[in-house]
């Protein structure tokens, strides 16, 4: 089915979304074989909404739509949506009433269908006898709902009669924030989660350690921290904001490469090649003190962030760099030896750490991830299978085309630098993502160039992330990031939520986004 907004006078769903669509407390109510006019059949057949990301469909009737007016109301059959029900009151102007079973004209009520069956994401609006309804299976979709809802009277001043039936083609579908290399501010982060949340996305990283810097307090190791940095109090209101529009925070913690800010303050556990040369970032994974040291900082932000997510890092450990890594650190591959066998190798040890460390976190719940050039073709020691692979290069040494990871079995997230990567100064050979390339040649399926991998390995590739490095942090300004990847955003945003053919053409997206705002 093409992406963008389907318009169906029959009512007969896609079998994706949550049933309920009447407004009823009960169950699935049947749509009827032909638009009912309501009130009058004076009122021409409704036209879609036009929202970003394009609802997926909608049954079209007769009627007037409904707008916000004085003397409306936001009504929840749930105290659990409670959250959901004063912030669209707070935005379209209308007077929070809680929980009610009463019906009065001009009500916006949500409601929880608890489908168990249904995608959690799922919702149903329904705008019909001059009420609205947003019911779903679980709080995110009622959730979104809502921002369509938002959309619809922002940009056209009235939601249209009939029903929306909506879900994402994706569950993943993230921003990552480097505040290591450039330090944001706590609000900035702040209003790019209320985008984010509009846009219907669900995560946002904060990569927040790397050589230039390490932005969040710490408890256990206070020596790290740089000057410029969130205080955990400031994460945790980052946090709370987040969930309140159903995103999670996935923290990263780089490593055994990117960890030069806890270097400067543990040059002893710096990584050196054969010569005595400390090898910038590289913390030597032989000493068990380097294991020590990032297992205290992944076990102290465990609670700061709550979500089940966690991106490892694992990228670009310059020991792996090099031609011969054996002889160039033979620190490491006697620790390989010692530790998996006389024919392990550095490749083997270093998987072995992304190994470890992924059990730290799995023993706390979280999910783990790590970047795609962490994972490697050959050696004794494979990483472990739920391990999400971040796909962002092909271009590191001995590198593996996508398909490779997928033929694994692995679920896979797509990164890929070429049309979502957004860094500061476009240094070497990046330059800045531009929405119209996304909207018009990107898919979940392009993990690397501009070809897609086959098909059958679509329900692998979890979904997406746009992502912000701060290679020259002083290239722009907060306001210049902000603006500079807003439509990027609104592009991957549709992209995310149905990958097929948009039915606005860029021109026409733009406009709509604008539109918007």
């Amino acid at each position: 089915m093409a992406a963008g907004a389907v318009v169906v006078a029959s009512g007969v769903g896609l079998g994706l979304w949550a049933s309920g669509d009447d407004g009823a407390s009960g169950g699935p109510a049947a749509a009827p074989s032909s638009p009912s006019p309501s009130p009058t059949r004076s009122y021409p057949l409704s036209e879609a909404p036009r929202t970003i990301p394009a609802v997926r469909e909608h049954t079209a009737e007769r009627g007037p739509g409904w707008r916000p007016a004085p003397g409306h109301r936001v009504v929840v059959s749930d105290p659990a949506l409670a959250d959901e029900g004063r912030l669209t009151a707070r935005e379209l102007g209308l007077a929070y009433a809680g929980e009610r079973d009463d019906e009065r004209p001009g009500d916006v009520r949500l409601e929880l269908n608890r489908d168990a069956g249904a995608n959690p994401e799922s919702y149903t609006l329904t705008v019909r006898g001059g009420r609205v309804t947003v019911s779903g299976p679980g709080e995110a979709g009622v959730f979104y709902g809502t921002r369509t809802l938002k959309q619809e009277i922002r940009g056209a001043g009235a939601a249209p009669e009939g029903v929306v039936r909506d879900a994402p083609a994706k569950p993943r579908r993230g921003m990552m924030l480097d505040i290591a290399r450039k330090h944001y501010s706590a609000g900035w982060i702040e209003d790019r989660i209320r985008e984010l949340g509009d846009l219907k996305y669900n995560e946002i990283g904060l990569h927040f350690s790397d050589d230039q810097g390490f932005r969040i307090e710490s408890d256990s190791h206070p020596e790290i921290v740089s000057e410029e940095h969130l205080t955990k109090a400031q994460v945790r209101r980052i946090v709370e904001l987040a969930e309140s529009r159903h995103i999670t925070v996935v923290p990263e913690i780089d490593s055994p490469g990117h960890l030069g800010a806890v270097l400067d303050a543990h040059p002893g556990l710096q990584l050196r090649r054969a010569d005595g040369e400390a090898v910038r970032g590289a913390i030597d994974i032989a000493n068990p003190e380097a294991a020590e040291i990032v297992d205290d900082l992944l076990e102290e932000y465990v609670d700061l962030f709550p979500g089940d997510q966690w991106h490892l890092g694992g990228d670009e450990y310059q020991a792996l760099v090099v031609s011969d890594p054996e002889a160039s650190f033979p620190g490491l591959a006697a620790a390989a030896r010692e530790k998996h066998g006389s024919g392990a190798t550095v490749e083997d040890l270093t998987t072995g750490w992304l190994n470890d460390r992924a059990a730290t976190v799995r023993a706390h719940g979280r999910v783990p991830r790590a970047w795609n050039d962490g994972f490697f073709r050959d050696g004794s020691v494979r990483a472990g299978k739920d391990i999400r692979a971040a796909y962002w290069t092909g271009k590191e040494i001995g590198a593996r085309k996508p398909a490779e990871y997928l033929a694994e079995g692995r679920e896979v997230i797509n990164y890929n630098d070429e049309f979502l990567y957004y860094v500061l100064g476009e240094p070497l050979t990046f330059v800045y993502p531009t929405g119209e390339r996304i909207y018009e040649q990107w898919t979940p399926r392009v993990l690397r160039g501009t070809d897609p991998v086959p098909a059958r390995y679509d329900r692998q590739i979890l979904g997406g992330s746009f992502a912000v490095w701060g290679d020259l942090p002083r290239s722009q300004t907060e306001e210049q990031v902000a603006q500079g990847i807003r439509m990027p955003l609104r592009a991957l945003a549709q992209k995310l939520w149905d990958a097929g053919e948009p039915e606005l053409s860029w021109d026409g997206f733009r406009t709509l986004a604008g539109r918007l705002g």
